[in-house]
């Protein structure tokens, strides 16, 4: 799902930086005003697991991967801001030590990963929990990766009709919407239904150790 460097154009990521340079601005405020010393543990824990999860990728058309994010437990057990946070430094980190994803595609891969992926997961989860904790367990994991993929597909979609030659040949990513959104929306609607099972299992288990919820 890591959009990589040279895929996108500077007339997108550059406002793209500065709109993620307010969201953590924000989002760093609120953590630090409801972060407490004995969660940091349990975030250290989940923010592993997400950089675990995001290093395991299947290569898709194009130069994307596809992977699953661990967003959805970040935003459940302790919020929209701070799975932003967490999911930003993961990112951050792969695309300095292991190359993936990208410095210039580091705020628009953190803005759908970990905050619209976030919200979507909180969202869905309120939505769904009269339903049963399982089902808006699950359906936060696959809503979240689901959203951040179609963001991303829709983003490198067009990038072709961003930045081109007066010949219209692409200075950047060279396929268009009509190929990035079936790429990248049918193999994360299956990795969905891995990072929804995988919310559920981790959520139950960490509930077992008092890590989460009632």
């Amino acid at each position: 799902m890591h959009i990589p460097d040279g895929f996108i154009a500077p007339q997108v990521y550059l406002p793209a930086y500065g709109v993620a340079g307010v969201a953590w601005s924000w989002a760093l405020r609120r953590v630090r005003s409801l972060l407490r010393e004995e969660t940091i543990p349990r975030l250290a824990v989940l923010t592993a697991l997400s950089f675990v999860l995001m290093s395991v990728m299947i290569p898709l058309p194009g130069g994307t991967s596809a992977h699953a994010t661990g967003v959805a437990l970040l935003a459940l057990a302790f919020g929209v801001q701070t799975a932003f946070l967490a999911v930003s430094l993961v990112l951050l980190v792969q695309a300095l030590v292991l190359g993936a994803g990208g410095v210039t595609a580091l705020p628009l891969n953190a803005l759908a990963i970990g905050l619209a992926g976030g919200l979507a997961a909180r969202a869905s989860y309120r939505i769904l929990r009269p339903a049963g904790e399982a089902v808006a367990l699950i359906a936060a994991g696959w809503v979240s990766i689901n959203l951040a993929a179609l963001i991303l597909a829709v983003v490198l979609g067009i990038q072709p009709l961003v930045a081109h030659d007066p010949s219209g040949r692409p200075l950047f990513f060279p396929f268009g919407l009509a190929v990035t959104i079936p790429a990248m929306a049918g193999i994360h609607a299956v990795v969905g239904i891995g990072e929804g099972l995988l919310t559920l299992l981790v959520w139950r288990a960490g509930k077992r150790r008092g890590w989460f919820g009632p």
